[in-house]
Formats: C-alpha cells, structure tokens, sequence
C-alpha cells in the first residue's frame, strides 16, 4: 500500500489518509471544500463548493499518478438533493470520461458543508 499525501488538498481532518494506492487503483478518501492553504472551507453555494472539491480531487489524483480520466467509480454526497443538478454541472467538467457513480443526500457533511466526493481512479 502507498499513502497519497500532498499539500495541493487538504491535510486530512481525522485519522486517514488523503488516498492510497493499492493493485493499480487509487482510492481516494471524501474530499469537501477546504481550501488547502487554510483548511477553511471555500465556497457558499452548491457550485463554488463542488469545483474546490473537484480541484481537491484533482491535487490527489496528480499525486498519485493518475486524471479524472482514469477514475473508474465515484461516490458522491449531497446536503440537499435539490442541488443535483447544479452539482452535476461541475461535476461533468471534470469527469469527461463519465466513470460509474452513487451520488446520495445525507442528513449532514463535516463541517456544514453541501457536498463531498471519493473516487477510485486507476495509476496504471
């Protein structure tokens, strides 16, 4: 196993890592809009929020060798189910190869926020 661990996305905020590499696939743990710099949260609406944590992904992703194209599954989580189309609409700039997906409401996220996002993308 290889721990993922860059500075371009959030310091993990409890006891994980950022991804592991494992068999030629990433796994990335949830990723919500912190801002790295700050680990302040980024964004007040559904958009600005998916595009930090698209961006969040995409740090992970280049540490580990791969590309939103290579994400093979993804698993989404929303705050509020009416936010899914605006969250689709960022969501399908950056997941051009259209890999499988769960996208589901939750009662809460950490910190308050609207969404957050976990792949498995494959390093090969």
């Amino acid at each position: 196993m290889n721990k993922i661990a860059t500075k371009n996305a959030p310091a993990a905020i409890g006891p994980y890592s950022q991804g592991i590499v494992i068999n030629g696939l990433l796994f990335s743990s949830g990723q919500i809009p912190l801002d790295p710099a700050t680990g302040e949260v980024k964004g007040g609406n559904i958009t600005e929020q998916t595009e930090q944590v698209m961006k969040n992904l995409g740090a992970i992703l280049s540490e580990a060798g791969s590309s939103y194209e290579k994400t093979v599954k993804t698993l989404c989580f929303l705050a509020d189910m009416n936010d899914f189309a605006a969250f689709n609409e960022v969501y399908s700039k950056y997941f051009t190869e259209k890999p499988a997906r769960s996208c589901v409401a939750v009662k809460d996220l950490p910190k308050g926020v609207l969404c957050e996002v976990e792949l498995i993308a494959s390093v090969e």
